[in-house]
């Protein structure tokens, strides 16, 4: 393996390096399960991170215990983060995870300095909390534990059914006013779930998570994210995802088009030539000099009519960019 650039290694854009040029401790191969995977040990410099002003994000400060994604979603719009570490966007991403193995032990430490003010943070932002190795290495279930300690409030988002054993610690944390969990379901189809995110639980299991969260009185919304043209925008594919998650208890139901930011736009066009080749005319024509879909963009109407019909079905004052 080349060398990882720890040095440029920051979690957003414009921050400094998160590990020290030595920081990496072990690369282990995994086994059993994680067979196909390989775990890069680091000690993080920092783990609270701040987010540029500039990205306009909901929420100002993040909390990503793992780089890399064993989710393989083919659109994660994270994927580029590894190119700053020497590793690609695609097969690095999903099977060379950089483990953060002093994450419990730094999110305590700066929670507990003077300057922290205890503002809400966001985790789930950059990859997810409760990929399948958060099964081996407990970090998140750690780093709740602290947030609660300290009763600073936060936020998760997932695809993960695992969070379901953490339930105990976010109950708690709910019933202080602490938490709040997004779930990320896209789609209900089990072809499209298949094609997209190889790594995910079904999107059926998913649901079933999320009712059981809110039965144990975690507030819980629904991202419908992301839509993705051609594949999952039909208004009958988006209702089924918004009536399914109304059914099982989701406090609000938002839906985001698909972004294709540069790096992971070209990870996905070579996807989608590989996939679905006779969608590959109408890509050019959405995305064309841009990451985001245009407004009322219609291709023949699929992607913008999609989006009128399942707007009608959500919470007033969904931002579909």
């Amino acid at each position: 393996m080349a060398q990882l650039r720890w040095r440029l290694a920051g979690d957003d854009a414009g921050q400094g390096a998160l590990f020290d040029a030595d920081a990496l401790l072990d690369r282990h191969v995994g086994t059993g399960e994680f067979a196909d995977t390989e775990f890069l040990h680091v000690n993080a410099q920092r783990l609270i991170n701040r987010v540029p002003a500039s990205s306009r994000l909901p929420f100002e400060y993040t909390i990503n215990a793992y780089r890399g994604c064993s989710h393989a979603c083919v659109y994660c719009f994270a994927r580029p983060t590894h190119e700053y570490l020497g590793l690609n966007v695609g097969e690095d991403f999903e099977r060379k995870i950089v483990v953060k193995i002093n994450a419990v032990e730094k999110v305590r430490a700066e929670l507990a300095a003077r300057r922290w003010a205890g503002a809400p943070i966001a985790m789930g932002t950059n990859t997810d909390p409760y990929q399948r190795c958060e099964g081996r290495y407990h970090l998140t279930r750690g780093i709740i534990e602290a947030l609660l300690e300290a009763d600073n409030p936060f936020s998760i988002l997932t695809k993960s059914t695992l969070i379901l054993r953490d339930r105990d610690l976010l109950a708690e944390a709910a019933r202080r006013g602490l938490a709040h969990v997004s779930f990320s379901i896209g789609t209900l189809e089990d072809e499209v779930w298949r094609e997209t995110e190889p790594g995910t639980p079904h999107p059926g299991q998913r649901v079933a998570a999320l009712r059981r969260l809110s039965e144990a009185g975690i507030p819980c919304g629904v991202l419908v994210a992301p839509i993705i043209p051609g594949l999952s925008d039909r208004s009958d594919q988006v209702a089924a995802v918004v009536e399914a998650c109304r059914a099982a208890g989701a406090s609000s139901v938002s839906p985001i088009r698909l972004h294709l930011r540069p790096g992971v736009k070209e990870h996905y066009l070579a996807w989608l030539a590989r996939a679905h080749p006779e969608l590959t005319d109408t890509y050019a024509e959405l995305y064309r000099g841009r990451s985001y879909l245009a407004k009322g963009a219609e291709p023949g109407g699929p992607a913008g009519q999609a989006a009128w019909a399942a707007r009608r079905g959500l919470d007033s004052g969904s931002d579909w960019e």
